[in-house]
């Protein structure tokens, strides 16, 4: 199945969970060969991705609020 002929709702669904032009060409591609195992593993390798990328954000999140808590206290005992 080709890029023209899938399911737009399929294509945009994809663009919306981030996935690069690279990544829906593998994923058209393993729709259009039969290949759901390798269409599967895309999606999940892609998923992971974004988890990884999340976990990155929220340790960055975390030694932001430590930094803040810091300068709290510090300020608080200057008091």
């Amino acid at each position: 199945m080709e890029k023209e002929n899938m399911n737009p709702e399929v294509i945009r669904n994809l663009q919306d969970a981030g996935c690069d032009e690279e990544t829906i060409s593998q994923f058209l591609a393993c729709c259009q060969s039969g290949s759901d195992r390798q269409s599967m593993k895309l999606l999940k390798q892609h998923r992971r991705c974004l988890l990884e990328q999340i976990h990155d954000d929220e340790h960055r999140i975390d030694c932001l609020d430590y930094l803040v808590d810091q300068l709290e206290k510090a300020k608080n005992k200057m008091k």
